[in-house]
């Protein structure tokens, strides 16, 4: 594929109609493609490429919103921090609104709890600092993406002995989720569109892995509108020709090695390991926890509640956002979509979060509004 220069050429409805053309001429069998990227989801409700492309092509969405896979017994965690230990919790925004057990972190911030609303770790350090007398939690959540700036905000705190820092951490690893869904009967995937952005960290080598144990292409893909329709032709041209690779679309950013200083500084403050996914249970070696060096600054382990908080799932039983998150099923077969779940009120973590598929649908397809 050639790569474009700027912005507006790779949203040029032109070049779209062609690649969709050429999509129309090589397909001839069906296939069911996930992209594991909420961006990607978002771009494809936004511009309709679902809805262009051939019937027997289906796109179904992924576990790609780290807000939305984030599980319930973390959430639950950050309130008991507010709630009963009267820390500071700073929070990205999208968080503040993901259902715990039994409220979310808005509701506790409106009933009085220190919850605040930051942009970068660096904020929490600053606030940390102001409040020498407080206790402060920075809510560590992401994929790969947003690893290394936790990981250096642990760091910067150890270094300058912030005493009353801490991080409540719930890092995830996408590699290990995509082999979840592979093992599953329930997900018969035939390729990945690959997140660009955390390859553009850790790079692509991992995923070679997955192409060899489950003989699947997989397209490192960006977030652009041809972007998408790049990838899906090099996921169909190798599907209809018996190849299986793993390959980049996404050139202008990743690289196969990714951000070698970025991996460094992760894997110098995090050690991997299992980890809980809201809608996907439980998967082994697909999280961080901050190392045995930087334990004093986890969160869990500062104020004891790992014993209190057991990794679980108590999602909403009306909502199918853990199906949704599996490429199972879609926002619109979901009986309480725009109806007793929306964006005032959501029912699980798809519809709160930007990046969710649930989110996407309600904002750009416009079918549902709620009663």
């Amino acid at each position: 594929m050639n790569e474009l220069k700027f912005i507006d050429e790779y949203r040029d409805s032109q070049l779209a109609k062609k690649y969709l053309d050429k999509i129309f001429q090589i397909t001839t069998r069906p296939w069911k493609i996930m992209e594991a990227c909420g961006g990607q989801t978002h771009t494809i409700v936004k511009y309709g490429i679902d809805q262009l492309l051939p019937a027997f092509i289906t796109l179904v969405h992924g576990p790609g919103c780290p807000v939305c896979v984030t599980p319930v017994s973390k959430i639950d965690a950050a309130i008991e921090l507010v709630l009963r230990f009267k820390v500071i919790l700073c929070s990205f925004g999208d968080m503040l609104r993901v259902p715990g057990t039994s409220m979310d972190l808005l509701r506790v911030k409106a009933q009085g709890g220190d919850v605040r609303v930051v942009y970068s770790p660096l904020d929490a350090i600053r606030v940390a600092k102001e409040n020498p007398t407080r206790e402060v939690v920075f809510f560590a959540i992401g994929f790969e993406t947003t690893a290394p700036a936790n990981a250096m905000v642990a760091d910067l705190a150890k270094k300058q002995g912030i005493q009353n820092f801490s991080l409540l951490v719930a890092q995830v690893l996408v590699p290990p989720a995509l082999a979840a869904i592979l093992s599953s009967t329930a997900s018969k995937i035939d390729a990945f569109l690959a997140p660009g952005h955390v390859c553009t960290v850790v790079g692509y080598e991992e995923y070679e892995a997955l192409v060899q144990k489950y003989k699947i292409p997989i397209v490192v893909t960006g977030f652009e509108p041809i972007d998408i329709l790049q990838g899906i032709i090099m996921c169909i041209d190798q599907l209809e020709n018996g190849k299986l690779k793993i390959e980049n679309q996404y050139t202008r950013s990743v690289k196969k090695e990714g951000n070698l200083i970025a991996k460094k500084k992760i894997f110098e403050i995090f050690d991997v390991t299992h980890q809980t996914w809201r809608g996907l249970g439980n998967i082994e070696w697909s999280g961080l926890k901050l190392s045995e060096n930087y334990r004093d600054l986890d969160s869990e382990f500062r104020f004891h509640l790992s014993s209190r908080f057991p990794q679980s799932e108590n999602e909403n039983s009306d909502c199918i956002s853990g199906l949704i998150l599996q490429g199972v099923k879609k926002p619109l077969e979901c009986q309480q979509f725009g109806k007793r779940c929306h964006p005032d009120h959501p029912l699980g973590a798809t519809m709160v979060s930007s990046e969710g598929a649930c989110a996407a649908y309600f904002r750009y397809r416009g079918l549902f509004r709620h009663e």
